[in-house]
């Protein structure tokens, strides 16, 4: 067995029971559900292994396919990042695709270099490929990997050189040269997991350290009544924009909170994440008998400015899972559900007080899903594998081309775009699968999922 095999196999039994059915012959019928379960399961790994082979075939060595007119596309022009071998290898790994996954490994660490002069926005470039390399890295042993992440952490380190802490938005991975000083919540708070998990693994703490002073620094920055807004200047620290909600610009940073305690054991990221979240039930719940969302509200009055919610937003049951907020949790997914079924997929936006669609986009987002599985592994109730179902069925049936799956440009029409995110392969098809998957496939209480989705070992503090 090669070290790197050796590596992978301690990974999963820290983590897993088994990545697949077992092959035990066994008198008992299995339970109900169960084999259908496993069939769902089993139909998830072929779109992977669909999806995949169209990535291969068309857009091999790029950063993301173009399903309809079968093309690659890369996000700097002619300069690949390999951002779908890199965000997708975990997801080979975890679905048991030894061959496919060795295959993206190898162009990986043949291919990739980040001796480019290009600016990278810092958020992205962190969650796709800092965050695959070190999730590959641990489930592999791959020492390659990890000095790829060390080399892409340590360009991207200049972002954090304001007068603030909090990072510009753009980074230049040749020069160092920044750029941004207009940012958000999202991609400020945002990267302490994944440069939390490069200073362990490398052993070199400063990268924790900026990006924790980052996250603090904008959370001293909150109002008075707790809240963050949708933009701020990392050089003077003022907020240019004061509305708050838990949408695109700010979502992650709430979940960066709750799962840097989690991941790190960080009494910090704890208080910050209980303070925050108060806040949020306090002022941006909105239960007025047409379910429970999250609008958007003032963050100095707290004066409800809209009523929206939409696709990215879907994220919070998952965080509420983790928060220990079951109650607020489930009710919130009853809501989600509901935007979902309303046009038999999700649109990018809603207004929940009309229940009319104001951005009709539908870009293969794994947020539903996320907080499906979440909540199925912490309640066991089937209503949420029902709701899985429905959403992957809708997947097939509306997103699914010949080459590969698409965005919709629009849910009600259901006009199909041309692009195949890297995320749906990272994110979407794998928390699919692991909702489906055997109970014990993946042990929440060991890993941590960036918002990327991508799985890093708990550590003691």
């Amino acid at each position: 067995m090669t070290a790197s095999k050796r590596a992978l196999a301690g990974f999963l039994s820290l983590v897993a029971a088994g990545l697949a059915v077992s092959c035990s012959v066994s008198k008992r019928p299995a339970p109900p559900g169960a084999r259908d379960r496993a069939s769902l399961a089993a139909r998830v790994r072929e779109e992977l292994v669909f999806s995949w082979r169209a990535y291969e075939r068309y857009a091999w060595g790029h950063d993301e396919l173009k399903p309809l007119t079968r093309a690659p596309r890369d996000w700097y022009g002619s300069e690949s990042l390999l951002l779908t071998p890199v965000d997708s290898l975990d997801t080979l790994l975890l679905m048991g695709l030894a061959e496919d996954a060795d295959k993206a490994r190898t162009l990986i660490v043949d291919q990739l270099s980040f001796d480019k002069d290009v600016s990278v926005k810092n958020f992205e470039i962190t969650i796709r490929l800092l965050g695959g390399l070190l999730s590959g890295y641990e489930m592999t042993g791959d020492p390659r990997l990890l000095r790829l992440a060390d080399d892409l952490g340590t360009r991207l380190l200049p972002a954090f050189e304001s007068p603030t802490g909090m990072p510009y938005m753009f980074v230049n991975l040749k020069t160092g040269r920044t750029s941004g000083a207009r940012s958000n919540p999202a991609e400020i708070g945002t990267l302490v997991l994944e440069f939390g998990t490069l200073a362990r693994l490398a052993n070199k703490p400063v990268y924790f350290q900026k990006a924790k002073k980052a996250l603090v620094a904008l959370f001293e920055r909150r109002s008075k009544i707790g809240l963050v807004g949708e933009e701020i200047d990392v050089e003077t620290g003022e907020w240019t924009s004061r509305a708050s909600h838990v949408g695109g610009g700010i979502d992650s940073y709430y979940e960066y909170l709750v799962k840097c305690a989690a991941l790190f054991g960080d009494l910090d990221c704890g208080r910050m994440a209980r303070e925050s979240l108060r806040a949020l039930n306090d002022r941006l719940a909105d239960d007025s008998g047409n379910g429970l969302w999250y609008g958007q509200v003032d963050m100095t009055t707290g004066e409800r400015t809209a009523t929206e919610f939409g696709a990215l937003h879907a994220f919070l049951p998952a965080v509420l899972v983790l928060a220990g907020d079951l109650g607020r949790a489930r009710h919130l997914q009853e809501s989600c559900f509901r935007m979902w079924t309303l046009r038999g997929i999700e649109p990018e936006v809603l207004d929940y007080r009309t229940m009319q669609v104001t951005s009709p986009g539908y870009p293969l987002r794994p947020e539903i899903v996320e907080s499906a599985y979440y909540l199925y592994s912490s309640t066991k109730d089937p209503k949420y594998l029902d709701m899985g179902r429905a959403i992957f069925e809708a997947l097939v049936a509306r997103c699914r081309t010949d080459s590969g799956y698409t965005v919709l440009k629009n849910v009600v029409t259901g006009e199909k775009g041309d692009l195949m995110p890297s995320y749906f392969l990272a994110e979407t098809l794998k928390y699919l699968y692991l909702l489906f998957a055997p109970e014990g496939t993946l042990d929440l209480e060991k890993v941590v999922f960036n918002t990327e989705a991508h799985p890093f070992r708990r550590r003691a503090p």
